[in-house]
């Protein structure tokens, strides 16, 4: 260990994003595809065709992103020298956006499109460039339900899935056209959920069995009250999401949230303190990792009323510690299981040595800190901002999206790993 720790700053990269939209009446959707990626701090850039500026304008789009919105292959015609270079630029500006952007995602992408993109089609910019690149191609059909079922559209998904796109099956519901039916454009959270998973198509942390615990738990002050704290379980379940996107085997033992069970993840609901520590000890022996992000009650009453308490007076409360689930599983571990610890400050003056105390008390291999009193930051928010904290440094994580949050620690596990596997090489 080295006597002065490693200090750096990490903010996610922005990772350049390309969204086609197409002419459908599911085309103003793509607005709220763009906002959700920008909140991944990923870098959408848009390419609109010429039926899909008939239900949005590029001005939208260019006004989000803050990127210029390609609508065709050609400039506008003019005289001047500067027009000429203008239309020349254009020409090739399929190959620029093919060659520097890592995934483009058509979404609404309607029958004619896809009929194109299956039969190699090339008479505007977008078709041009699902021709040119070579990144991850993500298509979202949107469009009548008889168009979507009719035997060429489906030969068509069948021929470009064949050729490596991936489909994000439409949805069921009621259509714009009136009918009832399969047909709708995917919902956002389903589309952004994608676009991860394909930016992430990597393996790295397959072979591992990452045990996550996520939200806050409950204990009981009568049937129906409870003491709580305002973790929403968004950080836990996002460290889930990447975890299976990047091969492992994901057990979430999860407190009470409102969000959707990520998929691929085996979860395990529970709601005290006292219950996830059951639920941690029996599926410790299975996993290679522990990630402790869920916000666990410290204390709970000391006994539990068997009926609904009657407002009358003043209440007290007698309260008793829970038990201390993390420094448990520092001490029963396995040998190579790690241990990656939650300390959630609102004292910014010693979050950092508050953290370094509780990193050799639970005997952890790294602890995340957050400040939870930041403004838009932590408990129930969609971003946040962390000190990494190990036995060797201290690493900044700048305010980001959970998501891409979830992307460092997971990155850490694979460093612990590593570092844990040359040691023992060494002896």
């Amino acid at each position: 260990m080295s006597d002065k720790p490693q200090i750096g700053v990490l903010s996610a990269p922005r990772r350049k994003v390309t969204v086609g939209v197409t002419g459908g009446i599911a085309a103003y959707k793509a607005l709220d595809l763009v906002r959700a990626l920008q909140k991944e701090r990923l870098d959408p850039h848009v390419v609109l065709t010429k039926s899909a500026e008939k239900f949005v304008t590029p001005l939208t789009f260019a006004a989000i992103t803050g990127h210029k919105v390609i609508t065709s292959l050609w400039a506008k015609p003019g005289l001047a020298a500067e027009a000429l270079d203008s239309t020349l630029d254009s020409a090739i500006e399929h190959i620029a956006e093919a060659q520097t952007t890592e995934l483009l995602i058509v979404a609404p992408a309607t029958a004619n499109t896809l009929a194109k993109f299956a039969r190699g089609v090339a008479n505007d910019f977008l078709s041009t460039l699902y021709l040119a690149t070579k990144a991850p191609v993500l298509l979202a059909p949107a469009m009548n339900v008889n168009m979507w079922e009719h035997p060429a559209t489906q030969a068509n998904v069948r021929l470009l899935e064949e050729r490596g796109a991936t489909i994000i099956a439409p949805g069921s519901g009621y259509l714009a056209c009136g009918m009832t039916g399969s047909g709708r454009l995917a919902e956002t959270p389903c589309l952004v959920h994608a676009v991860l998973k394909a930016l992430n198509q990597r393996d790295d942390l397959a072979g591992e069995t990452i045990l996550i615990t996520a939200g806050g738990t409950r204990e009981a002050i009568d049937p129906v009250r409870f003491l709580g704290n305002r973790s929403s379980g968004k950080m836990g379940y996002a460290l889930a999401r990447a975890g299976y996107e990047r091969g492992a085997r994901v057990i979430l033992i999860s407190a009470p949230t409102a969000l959707a069970a990520p998929a691929g993840c085996e979860v395990v609901p529970v709601t005290s303190a006292s219950e996830m520590h059951a639920a941690v000890m029996q599926y410790l022996p299975r996993a290679t990792a522990v990630i402790g992000a869920a916000a666990v009650s410290d204390f709970r009453p000391l006994t539990a009323a068997t009926e609904k308490l009657r407002r009358s007076g003043p209440l007290t409360l007698e309260l008793e510690p829970t038990e201390d689930i993390l420094a448990e599983v520092g001490r029963r571990r396995a040998r190579g299981t790690l241990l990656i610890a939650f300390a959630a400050e609102t004292d910014s003056e010693n979050a950092i040595a508050n953290g370094r105390e509780k990193l050799l008390r639970k005997g952890a291999d790294a602890i995340v800190v957050n400040d939870v009193s930041l403004p838009g930051l932590g408990f129930d928010s969609e971003s946040n901002a962390a000190t990494l904290l190990t036995q060797e440094g201290v690493t900044g994580l700048l305010p980001m999206s959970k998501g891409a949050l979830a992307g460092h620690i997971l990155d850490e596990v694979i460093r612990l790993r590593a570092a844990a596997s040359a040691q023992l090489s060494a002896v």
